[in-house]
């Protein structure tokens, strides 16, 4: 009696979750807090979570490394309620020409991050990640402070669970949810 033969599994593409933020603007920290929470966690061996803080410059480059799938975690103001998660599909497509892009690396925003990125790209030969989402949680407050407000607080540990899931789909035809609006807000 033969057993059965599991098909070859597809090997994954390397994974990085990046924390983005400044922590000295209240819920600006929420990135970085989020990914310290994540680290803490079990992460599969192709997933690397690093906090970038605001040192985009470091992540354009640190993305040319050659990886498959970019999620950026990042207050998002999109006009929900404080602690709403967005979870947000970056389309390169819409994304522009990534020209006259400033070079302020303590305040760059993930679509400047993105747009330096086709640039290093085209002049390395890099190539970008397949496939970049944005983990987003809408902010109460930007203003000088240290420390999240308690809606954002509250939102970290979703936003940890709703990264693990994407990690779990993101399998070759699985879509990401493209917002999830108002799970951290209850």
């Amino acid at each position: 009696m033969s057993l059965p033969v599991d098909p070859p599994r597809q090997e994954r593409g390397k994974v990085l979750v990046a924390g983005i933020g400044n922590i000295f603007l209240g819920d600006d920290g929420f990135g970085v807090e989020t990914v310290r929470a994540l680290t803490g966690r079990q992460l599969p061996p192709h997933v690397e979570a690093v906090d970038i803080g605001v040192r985009g410059v470091h992540l354009a480059y640190q993305v040319l490394d050659g990886y498959d799938t970019l999620i950026l975690v990042d207050a998002t103001a999109r006009g929900e309620h404080p602690g709403t998660l967005y979870v947000i599909e970056y389309d390169s497509a819409d994304a522009g020409e990534p020209h006259g892009v400033p070079l302020d690396g303590h305040r760059m925003t993930p679509d400047t991050v993105l747009a330096l990125l086709g640039t290093l790209c085209a002049t390395t030969g890099g190539q970008p990640p397949r496939r970049t989402l944005v983990v987003g949680c809408e902010p109460a407050s930007v203003e000088e402070g240290i420390g999240l407000s308690p809606p954002v607080s509250a939102a970290v540990p979703e936003a940890v669970r709703l990264i693990e899931e994407l990690l779990r789909a993101d399998e070759p035809g699985e879509s990401a949810p493209r917002a999830t609006v108002g799970e951290a807000a209850k």
